[in-house]
This record gives structure tokens, C-alpha cells and sequence, in this order.
């Protein structure tokens, strides 16, 4: 009998990360020699922001947010203020933008990564320049789930292997042909790691081990693969939201064809 398994694992040894902080080289100290050839990195969002300098003053973290605000899907007012569902300038949809105070300066608010994937990618070529070893990298964040509680961390940025593993046209235990299954494995992995790394422990980086049949070449598509095209999505919008864009369109058809038949 095969039998399969992941080994997952943090790096210490990180301190603060500084604007132009060698991330790679950071993780490559860390790691002393421990990475193996398939393995892959995954590094929480912050520090990557850090080392790029992502991270602006800002009195008002609302502001920010509407800055990196491309397009609001929900919003809600509650006793602590209002949460915002938006799309941001990353394309991905989440709480606030992705705009964190957490693990940051008083005064500062964390922006994510102008380009993830572009960030994976060159964390991924230094670390295999450096190692010599055929290597993935994840760069992850926090964010909720339509239908569910809590958080998990999801893939925002990769290099280095395949983000989806598309099995359709394969056949299941019984025989059936699958014609719809695509795995998520980024947001897996990213989750997986997220169970080492948690949000307290002050470990931004986790290795993930058993995957090495998805490492490959850092021209592989990246997270980006991962975000629903618009014209498939069916969750553009919060439901009182769409609820009032309905209305309103169902509003202006009745109206013109008032005017039209001379009712309005």
C-alpha cells in the first residue's frame, strides 16, 4: 500500500522586516539547509508588504481603504463602525481591501503587494538561485468565505507550481468521468500552512512538504488564476445590495414603458 502525507513546518528566526530587507535571503538563513528539492514556501503577506514598503502613514484607515478600493461588493454599518467587502486593486475581494493594522506601527496601516505573484516570483528565483533546489513559493493573506464563519489564509501570490489541479476528464473511485473538479490546491496550501504559522506566534513563513508533483517552472500561471472571471461570477454583490440594483433597474423598465404607453 502507497501511502501519501504533508509535513508542514515554520522558519523562525525573523525579526522585524524593513522596507528592502532579501526576503529569500532572510528565509534561505532561516532555513539552514533545510529545504528539499519540491518543497514550497509559504510567506504571510506582511512581511512581503514590509520589505516593499507597503506600509503608509495613516490616521484615517478608512482612507486607505477607499484608496485601494477598486469596486464595492457589500457594506454593512454595525456598533463598531462599517465593514466594507471590496475588490481591490489586486482583483481580489476582501474585508477592507486587504488594508491590516495588525503586526504594524501605531500610525501605519500594511497595503498588500502592488503584484503578488510578481513577488512570489522573484522570491522564488532568488531561493532557487540560492539553494539549487526546485522550489515553489506562496505568498498568502487572511480573508472570510461567502456561507461561512471565521477566516482562513488563501493564496495571493505564487511561483514555482501549479496553483490548480484540474482533474477534469479524469475518473473518480467508481469510474465517473469528472467534469467540473478543479482544486484550489494554492488556497489549500496556504490554509494548511496557516495551521503552523497561526496570527500570534510571530512565524510568517511555513514550509510545505509532499507536493512536489505540482513544482515546476516559475512560468506557470499565479494566484491571479485563481479569481473568478466577472462574467462567471454570481456573487458580484452583497444581497441587499443587488436587492436595490434590482429595484432600481426593474424601477426604470416600468417607468419607460409608462412613458411609452402613455401611463407616466
Amino acid at each position: 500500500m502507497e501511502l501519501f502525507g504533508l509535513k508542514v513546518f515554520t522558519l523562525s528566526g525573523f525579526g522585524e522586516i524593513q522596507a528592502g530587507d532579501d526576503l529569500a535571503g532572510l528565509i534561505a538563513e532561516a532555513a539552514q539547509s533545510r529545504l528539499l528539492d519540491g518543497d514550497i514556501v509559504a510567506i504571510t503577506s506582511k512581511i512581503v508588504s514590509k520589505a516593499e514598503g507597503r506600509v503608509v502613514a495613516a490616521v484615517d484607515r478608512e482612507q486607505a481603504i477607499t484608496d485601494e478600493t477598486v469596486r464595492v461588493v457589500a457594506s454593512r454599518a454595525h456598533p463598531g463602525g462599517v465593514t466594507r467587502i471590496v475588490e481591490n486593486r489586486q482583483g481580489l475581494v476582501m474585508a477592507a481591501a486587504g488594508v491590516d493594522t495588525s503586526n504594524a506601527p501605531d500610525g501605519v496601516v500594511l497595503l498588500l503587494p502592488v503584484d503578488p505573484d510578481s513577488s512570489a516570483r522573484v522570491i522564488c528565483a532568488a531561493l532557487r538561485e540560492r539553494t539549487g533546489l526546485r522550489l515553489g513559493v506562496l505568498v498568502t493573506d487572511t480573508a472570510g468565505r461567502p456561507w461561512r464563519e471565521g477566516q482562513t489564509d488563501m493564496a495571493i501570490g505564487a511561483a514555482g507550481f501549479a496553483v490548480l489541479d484540474d482533474l477534469r476528464g479524469t475518473a473518480d473511485t467508481s469510474g465517473r468521468r469528472l467534469d467540473v473538479t478543479v482544486a484550489a490546491v494554492a488556497d489549500e496550501i496556504a490554509a494548511a500552512a496557516d495551521l503552523v504559522k497561526g496570527k500570534t506566534s510571530g512565524n510568517p513563513v511555513a514550509v510545505v512538504r509532499g507536493l512536489g508533483r505540482l513544482v515546476g517552472d516559475l512560468a506557470l500561471p499565479g494566484a491571479r488564476a485563481l479569481q473568478r472571471p466577472s462574467d462567471s461570477d454570481m456573487f458580484r454583490l452583497g444581497t441587499a445590495e443587488a436587492s436595490t440594483e434590482g429595484y432600481a433597474e426593474g424601477y426604470a423598465v416600468g417607468y419607460a414603458a409608462g412613458l411609452a404607453d402613455g401611463r407616466a
